[in-house]
């Protein structure tokens, strides 16, 4: 895979004439002001007395604790293996069992074509400086999920957003900006995106897919969310389609499935770009936590996974529809919202003048907190949108919280109640 070497190769021979710290010190300036206005978010949600829509976390309760705790103990039967270094591609079990899960979901997948990495979020970055240079061209959708987006920053690639509907990318859109920027990259969530939880028709994958074979396009396919369906039926990868199947990294986690305290995810990639990823995790951190890994395959191998996903995607159903029901009351005449058949979010739009970020400070005072849309935008925000996540609370508090929501919203139009 010639660009992922050029660009380790490239990156190799840099240097040896004046850099500006950091490489991207102007980019990491405006992420870490980001991060501070989300990180007070999140320290409102920290407290006791709000009911928060902010974070994208699982349901810590529904945890299989015991299960990952029997894990654990059945991998500390060999300390001597598990408490050593291990191989940077990771654990072969734990490479087999995601791998004959992905082979279950409908892609043909051997343990050699996985890398497991610290959390999906590392496999996005092994990706970009594997496969990208300062200024290549990187599309996403628009909006689109805001680390992606961070991490397309610290690599200095140009983010181009590409018009979505409710299927995702438009695909004229994205043929007119292939055919503008050339990029070297599109970065996809097809399936419960984050943050739009919206979920992308086969015949539109379809279409991605052959745009990226007339172009020569690689295609980063993330599917953190791909397990939590809980209406209607899933629809292929576009790693699975012939006319990409060689240009397509497909990203997943165990973050939603087991726990994200694990910081476990992998990569599924052609050999010569998964090679460079190697390469480049190598350097990063040699390989990911040998017990952490040794427990998840423990785990993946001995435990009733789909009954324990199916526990999960029931609860999720619950408090998806609960947040749905109150929302039609809670939020102005004239605000819309796409209905997620899976995932961990709701995605809503206020009518025009309205502002999710002075609704945020009027629902803060109320004891509820959410995340406006804006940040998860590249290009000119839509300051009218914002993202509500469901998994963390009961239903009977995701109901008390849109009441709260409800006269904040009445608090913001002068109509306290």
């Amino acid at each position: 895979m010639k660009d992922g070497i050029d660009a380790l190769r490239l990156t190799a021979e840099a240097g040896g004439g004046p850099v500006e710290p950091f490489g991207t010190a102007g980019r990491i300036s405006a992420m870490d002001k980001l991060a501070s206005s989300l990180r007070d978010i999140l320290g409102h949600s920290a407290r006791a007395d709000v009911i928060s829509f902010a974070g994208g976390m699982p349901a810590s309760e529904l945890f299989d604790a015991e299960g990952i705790a029997a894990a654990y103990s059945r991998a500390l039967r060999s300390p001597r293996q598990v408490l050593q270094y291990s191989t940077t591609e990771g654990d072969p079990r734990l490479r087999a069992a995601i791998a004959l899960r992905l082979s279950a979901r409908g892609l043909e997948t051997t343990r050699d074509q996985l890398v497991i990495t610290t959390g999906a979020q590392q496999a996005l970055a092994l990706l970009s400086a594997a496969l990208l240079v300062p200024g290549d061209a990187v599309l996403v959708e628009e909006p689109t999920y805001l680390l992606a987006l961070q991490c397309f920053a610290c690599a200095d690639a140009e983010v181009i957003p590409v018009p979505c509907d409710r299927g995702g990318v438009i695909p004229e859109a994205l043929e007119e900006a292939v055919a503008r920027h050339r990029p070297k990259l599109l970065y996809l969530i097809p399936e419960f995106h984050n943050p739009t939880a919206r979920s992308m028709p086969a015949e539109r994958r379809r279409e991605v897919a052959a745009c990226a074979e007339r172009h020569g396009l690689w295609i980063a396919e993330d599917d953190p969310y791909g397990e939590l369906r809980f209406a209607g039926r899933p629809e292929p990868w576009i790693a699975s389609m012939p006319e990409c199947h060689d240009r397509t990294v497909l990203l997943g986690s165990l973050s939603k499935t087991m726990a994200p305290g694990l910081r476990l995810g992998w990569l599924r990639a052609p050999a010569a770009l998964r090679q460079a990823c190697v390469t480049v995790k190598g350097a990063m951190d040699v390989h990911s936590s040998t017990i952490d890994q040794a427990a998840a395959a423990a785990y993946l191998d001995s435990a009733d996974v789909d009954g324990h996903l199916a526990r999960v995607c029931s609860s999720y159903r619950e408090r998806c529809e609960a947040l749905l029901t109150g929302l039609a009351e809670a939020l102005p005449v004239g605000s819309e919202w796409v209905r997620p058949a899976g995932g961990m979010f709701v995605w809503a739009r206020l009518p025009e003048g309205h502002d999710a970020a002075d609704l945020l400070r009027h629902a803060t005072e109320r004891g509820v907190v959410f995340v406006p849309g804006a940040p998860f935008f590249s290009g000119p925000p839509d300051h009218t949108t914002l993202r509500l996540s469901f998994p963390t609370h009961t239903p009977g508090e995701i109901t008390e919280g849109v009441h709260r929501l409800g006269r904040a919203v009445a608090d913001m139009s002068g109509t306290r109640t």
